[in-house]
């Protein structure tokens, strides 16, 4: 019933960049064979720390770059059309 409220729609697509942003994480690590424990022992941080942004929280631009070394990628950053 929630589904066909168009202010909840309206909320839960306004979250599409971060739902986007997680995924991309979650497949990143496990492309690289790695669980969260592992991806944290290499940022030098805990694994609560390398969950937030797997399920959807914004992490700072620092924690993205330091995720993305720590599972041999980089951060490609580009601003598109709204």
């Amino acid at each position: 019933k929630w589904r066909d409220d168009p202010e909840y729609r309206k909320d839960y697509a306004a979250l599409a960049p971060e739902f986007r942003l997680a995924r991309e994480l979650v497949e990143a690590r496990t492309k690289a064979g790695l669980t969260q424990e592992q991806v944290a022992e290499r940022m030098g941080t805990s694994q609560p720390t390398v969950a937030r942004p797997e399920s959807g929280h914004k992490p700072s631009l620092k924690t993205l770059e330091r995720y993305a070394k720590a599972v041999g990628m980089k951060v490609d950053i580009r601003l598109v059309a709204g």
